[in-house]
C-alpha cells in the first residue's frame, strides 16, 4: 500500500503565502508524476501543477508567476509554494502521485487526502 500525507493548509490574508508538502510512504519501486490538485466547493477538481520524475513541470494559467511545484525523489515528497494568494485561491488542495510498486507492476494513480487552503481578510 502507498500513502500520501498531505500538510501546510491554513488560513492566509490575501497577498500570503503557503507552502504545502506532500509525502508518499509504502512499497515504493518508483514514482513518476506528482502533482496538485484542487477543489472549490460546487466546482470540479483542476490540476493545479504537476512535476515529472524529471522534473518537467506544468502549471495551471491561473497559477503560472505565483506558484512553484519541486519535489525531492530522495524523500518521494513534492512541493507547492504559493506566494501571491488571493481569495480564488480557497480550495482543498489534494496531492496526487502515478506510483509503481515494484518494477513488475503497473502504475497507480494514488490521492492524498486534502488539505484546506482558505485565502481571506
Amino acid at each position: 500500500q502507498v500513502q500520501l500525507v498531505e500538510s501546510g493548509g491554513g488560513l492566509v490574508q490575501p497577498g500570503g503565502s503557503l507552502r504545502l508538502s506532500c509525502a508518499a510512504s509504502g512499497s515504493i519501486f518508483r514514482i513518476n508524476a506528482m502533482s496538485w490538485y484542487r477543489q472549490a466547493p460546487g466546482k470540479e477538481r483542476e490540476l493545479v501543477a504537476s512535476c515529472t520524475l524529471w522534473n518537467n513541470t506544468n502549471y495551471a494559467d491561473s497559477v503560472k508567476g505565483r506558484f512553484t511545484i519541486s519535489r525531492d525523489n530522495a524523500k518521494n515528497t513534492v512541493y507547492l509554494q504559493m506566494n501571491n494568494l488571493n481569495p480564488d485561491d480557497t480550495a482543498v488542495y489534494y496531492c496526487n502521485a502515478i506510483v509503481r510498486q515494484t518494477i513488475a507492476t503497473y502504475t497507480t494513480s494514488i490521492w492524498g487526502q486534502g488539505t484546506q487552503v482558505t485565502v481571506s481578510s
